[in-house]
C-alpha cells in the first residue's frame, strides 16, 4: 500500500472533500508521512485504540465520524471503544430508576444492567451505521472481547472486573478491512454479562494490545492548566510528580494523569496517549505542534559540563540528522562547552557555549523519530531554568523559528540570520551579542 500523502489518490466517497480539508489543514506532507510511516510500522492491529466518550457521541457524532473516515480511507484502522454515560442516565430516568455511584463507578443493579446492554447496543449501532454511511466498513462488537469476574464490592451489582481480553474478534475485523467498535460490556466464564467502565476497558485492553497511540477524545480537547488552556505535552519522568503537587489540578484530572502513567509503565517506550476532540483528531496525530496533549514516559535530562562524559558519536548523529548537515569532524575539539543537555537516549541536545561572558545556544536539535513527542518543550525548560540569560541565531527558514519567537525577549533578523535573546536588557550588551552571533562561524555545512 503506498501510504504517502497524496489527495489524488482518495476514492470518490461521500467524504473525500471532509478528508481533502482534513488533508489541506495538516499543511505539511513531510511530517504528515513522518507519522504515516511510524503507524504503519506499528502493524494495523497495533496503530491506535481511541475511546469515545457518551458525550461525543450525543453532541459531535459527526466530527467523529469524518475523523475516522479519514483514518480508514488512507488505511489505518483504529480500534474504537465507547461509552454511553448521558445515554444511560436518560434512559434510566425514563424507566424510573435512579442513577447511583460509588467511587465514580456506576451501581448496576439487575434492572440497570438491562437498560445498560440495551443502551451500549443502541450507541454502538448508532456509530457504526454513520460511518457505514460514509462509506467506512464497521465491525459492532458487543461481546466477546471482555472476560470478567464481577467486583468483590457487593454494593456495585453487576460490575465486572476484566480478568482476560479476546483478542481475536478485533484482530478479524481489521484484517477484513472494517473498523472494529466495542462496547464495554464484558461477560463472565458463565455467560454472566457485568458492565465495566469504559475508560477501564479502553486501559486494560491498551495494555494488551500495545499500540502506538492511546487516544482519549473528549470535549475539552485536551488536559487544561490554571488559566483553562490546553497543556500541550506532558513528560511524565520530569512532570509527574510537579504535576500532581500542582493546587489547581482537580481530583478527575488527577486520576486521569495518574491512569495514564500507569498505563504507559506497562508499554513500549514507543506508546504515548493523546487527549483531544473529535475535530482536531488528525492534526494531533500528523503533526508536530498536535492539537491536544500528549503524554508519554519520556526522557530524562542529563546535564554534561565536559565534552569527556557526552558520547560524541551519538550526539554528532542527532546534530546531523536535525540539521541535515554535517558537523565540523573538529567541531568538539575547538568547541569549549559550558553545558550540555542531553535527553537519556540522545534524541534531543542542546549544547551551550561562553562568547563574551554570556551563555551561547549554540546546538539546539531533536531527532525526526522524536519530534512531536515533546522533548523538545522538556529540553528548552531546562536549558532555561539553568540559564536566566541566554542568546542564539538561526536561519530564516527554520522550522522552529516561530518556537524560537515565542520564548525570545527579542530578535534581529538579518539576510542570513535571526539572532534571538532573553533576560538581557542592557542595550550595549545585546549589541555585543548580535555582533558575536553574526560573526561566529557556522560549524555545520
Amino acid at each position: 500500500m503506498n501510504n504517502q500523502l497524496n489527495k489524488n489518490n482518495l476514492k470518490e466517497t461521500p467524504v473525500k472533500e471532509t478528508i481533502v480539508q482534513l488533508l489541506s489543514n495538516l499543511a505539511n506532507p513531510k511530517e504528515f508521512n513522518q507519522y504515516m510511516s511510524r503507524f504503519v510500522e506499528a502493524g494495523l492491529s497495533r496503530f491506535a485504540v481511541i475511546k469515545v466518550g457518551g458525550g461525543i457521541l450525543d453532541n459531535d457524532l459527526e466530527n467523529l465520524c469524518s475523523s475516522l473516515a479519514f483514518l480508514e480511507r488512507i488505511g489505518l484502522f483504529p480500534i474504537v471503544v465507547h461509552g454511553a454515560g448521558p445515554q444511560l442516565n436518560r434512559n434510566l430516568e425514563k424507566a424510573g430508576i435512579k442513577s447511583e455511584f460509588i467511587d465514580g463507578q456506576r451501581v448496576t443493579s439487575a434492572s440497570v444492567l438491562k437498560v445498560a446492554k440495551k443502551t451500549f447496543i443502541e450507541q454502538n449501532l448508532k456509530l457504526a451505521n454513520r460511518l457505514q454511511e460514509m462509506g467506512v466498513r464497521t465491525s459492532s462488537i458487543t461481546s466477546g472481547v471482555f472476560t470478567a469476574k464481577q467486583t468483590e464490592q457487593s454494593e456495585l451489582g453487576f460490575v465486572g472486573e476484566i480478568t482476560d481480553i479476546d483478542l481475536e474478534p478485533i484482530n478479524l475485523a481489521i484484517s477484513s478491512g472494517a473498523v472494529p467498535i466495542l462496547s464495554s460490556l464484558a461477560e463472565t466464564e458463565s455467560g454472566q454479562i457485568l458492565n465495566i467502565n469504559a475508560d477501564i476497558a479502553t486501559n486494560e485492553l491498551s495494555i494488551a494490545i500495545k499500540p502506538y497511540k492511546i487516544i482519549f477524545l473528549t470535549t475539552t480537547g485536551g488536559l487544561l492548566n490554571e488559566q483553562g488552556d490546553i497543556i500541550s505535552s506532558v513528560n511524565l519522568i520530569t512532570d509527574y510528580t510537579k504535576m500532581m503537587q500542582e493546587d489547581w489540578l482537580h481530583g478527575g484530572m488527577k486520576l486521569k494523569i495518574q491512569q495514564v502513567a500507569q498505563i504507559l509503565s506497562q508499554l513500549p517506550s514507543t506508546s504515548s496517549v493523546s487527549i483531544t476532540n473529535p475535530s482536531h483528531l488528525a492534526k494531533e496525530l500528523f503533526t508536530h505542534k498536535g492539537s491536544g496533549t500528549l503524554i508519554r514516559k519520556g526522557e530524562s535530562i542529563m546535564t554534561h559540563d565536559d565534552i569527556e562524559t557526552i558520547k560524541i558519536k551519538k550526539l554528532t548523529q542527532v546534530i546531523e540528522e536535525s540539521f541535515n548537515k554535517t558537523l565540523d569532524e573538529d567541531y568538539f575539539e575547538k568547541t569549549k562547552i559550558q553545558k550540555a543537555y542531553i535527553t537519556y537516549c540522545y534524541r534531543a541536545a542542546a549544547v551551550v557555549i561562553d562568547i563574551g561572558g554570556v551563555p551561547y545556544l549554540d546546538k539546539f536539535v531533536v531527532a525526526d523519530a522524536a519530534k512531536g513527542e515533546g522533548l523538545g518543550k522538556v529540553l528548552w525548560e531546562k536549558v532555561r531554568e539553568q540559564h536566566p540569560n541566554l542568546h542564539w541565531r538561526a536561519r530564516p527558514d527554520n522550522t522552529i523559528n516561530g518556537f524560537y519567537f515565542k520564548n525570545a525577549d527579542g530578535c534581529i533578523k538579518t539576510d542570513e540570520w535571526n539572532i534571538f535573546w532573553y533576560g538581557l536588557s542592557d542595550f550595549k550588551m545585546i549589541e555585543q551579542c548580535v555582533e558575536q552571533a553574526i560573526e561566529k562561524i557556522p560549524t555545520v555545512s
